[in-house]
């Protein structure tokens, strides 16, 4: 069978390049055109991942099965003409963590079903969480024993090999990563005064326990292709406060990681954090940097701009129906608070505001809603029939209007949305030195493309 791309890039890191790869986790079909455009354009790799809670056997939040999200983003890269030899689709958090109210019996057939429905579609990158408490689960501060992590990490690695050997027109065995200090998906639900630092002792041990477990269930040749560990480098974000990279505090991290030729580290909640602190997370073995609600975040700010600029220039065309686009999320939200009730606290104005701004963007949730979306599409046409003037461009989207300056940019509102994403994906580039990582990617590829993926 071919050589993964991700396991030949984290062996170009094990010896000495400072290279890594981003994983844009999201399902929203913005960010992932903007990510498969981006690659294009740089001629890179392109990690996409589904995380567990949006897409799962029953459908997730977003609705979609793994099998509807791999042929959705092989659609969208067919329409950006992005090669799809270089695509590649994992699935992060995947586990019981959606059935954390049931007993462990049954949230762990969920995950062994959720497990094997990943694996069927051709997702080969698979980040196996076993570290949420389940119902019955006994714990003194929260967190389950190393022991028990293991345990469960092994039965659904074991699910996940069982599905790929019935499997045969799947290419890639299928790449693990591992844990038992991971970050909550999504940021944190709370204000936090500070971060911790995974300690070596619990890396050490966690490695040890889960190798044991795996050879346990008969998983050693498995075990060859757990390629990285999961752990906690000090950064994260709440609502309003994001935590930056300090290489000082990872010093022992970075040292012990250098003594294993088979792991690096892949890196959880890095969104919004600078490029310098992007580059020194990968320098730092970091080679895996995750990346999802800033990329909402990004096409969010993109939305709420030309929805001000929408406001201004309406008095100038009668008859234009307003998209209404603002109070349509937030009637939304309010009406369907799940996504962010347990998230946002305060008084109402304190919520609203969060609603809207927080760095937890919990907004992401909803852009799939019929009237949000309705309202989205009025707004893109209402601005393309109108045109978007120069001056407000300059006003509300800088960036934007600089580069639609030097004709970089064609002055549409899809294509701005889009540019808004992108300008946060170039940090992770720059940092993770992506760019032309698709050419080495392109020997022995003969294969069609439900094969290879």
């Amino acid at each position: 069978m071919s050589n993964h791309p991700l396991k030949k890039l984290i062996e170009k890191h094990k010896k000495g390049q400072t290279v890594g790869i981003y994983s844009v986790c999201s399902a929203n079909s913005f960010v992932l055109k903007a990510a498969l455009d981006y690659a294009k354009h740089n001629n890179s790799l392109l990690l996409v991942e589904a995380t567990s809670n949006q897409v799962d056997q029953f459908g997730g939040y977003t609705g979609m099965t793994p099998y509807n999200f791999r042929q959705m983003v092989l659609k969208l890269a067919q329409e950006t003409n992005y090669d799809p030899i270089g695509l590649l689709i994992g699935g992060d958090h995947l586990g019981p963590n959606r059935w954390a109210n049931r007993p462990s019996d049954e949230a762990l057939v969920n995950a062994s079903e959720q497990i094997a429905a990943y694996v069927n579609a051709g997702f080969s990158k698979i980040h196996l969480d076993a570290t949420i408490p389940l119902a019955n689960d006994q714990t003194d501060d929260g967190r389950l024993p190393i022991s028990v992590i293991a345990e469960r990490t092994a039965r659904l690695c074991a699910v996940a090999e069982e599905t790929f050997r019935k499997n045969p027109a799947l290419q890639y065995s299928p790449l693990y990563i591992i844990g038992s200090d991971v970050p909550v998906p999504g940021g944190a639900r709370a204000v936090l005064e500070g971060v911790h630092v995974t300690p070596v002792s619990e890396v050490e041990e966690t490695i040890s326990a889960i190798q044991q477990a795996f050879e346990k269930f008969g998983l050693q040749e498995a075990w060859q292709r757990v390629k990285a560990i999961v752990v906690q480098p000090g950064v994260e974000f709440d609502h309003q406060t994001v935590f930056d990279y300090q290489p000082t505090r990872t010093l022992q991290l970075k040292q012990f990681i250098e003594q294993q030729p088979q792991f690096v580290y892949e890196a959880h909640s890095t969104d919004y954090q600078t490029n310098p602190a992007l580059r020194h997370l990968v320098e730092d073995h970091f080679a895996i940097l995750k990346v999802g609600p800033a990329l909402t975040f990004a096409m969010r700010e993109a939305v709420f701009a030309l929805a001000f600029i929408e406001r201004e220039i309406l008095a100038l065309h009668k008859g234009l129906v307003a998209s209404q686009i603002l109070e349509t999320i937030e009637q939304v939200m309010i009406q369907q608070p799940q996504h962010w009730r347990a998230h946002y606290t305060g008084n109402h104005a304190e919520q609203s505001f969060a609603r809207r701004f927080s760095f937890s963007d919990r907004i992401r949730y909803y852009w799939p809603q019929q009237n949000i979306q309705e309202a989205l599409q009025r707004l893109l046409k209402n601005l393309k029939q109108t045109g978007i003037p120069l001056t407000l461009l300059s006003q509300f989207l800088p960036e934007e209007y600089r580069d639609v300056r030097l004709k970089q940019l064609k002055n549409e509102p899809q294509a701005i949305i889009l540019h808004k994403i992108q300008n946060r994906l170039k940090d992770y580039s720059v940092a993770t030195r992506m760019e032309n990582s698709l050419s080495w990617n392109k020997t022995n590829h003969n294969q069609p493309i439900v094969e290879r993926l």
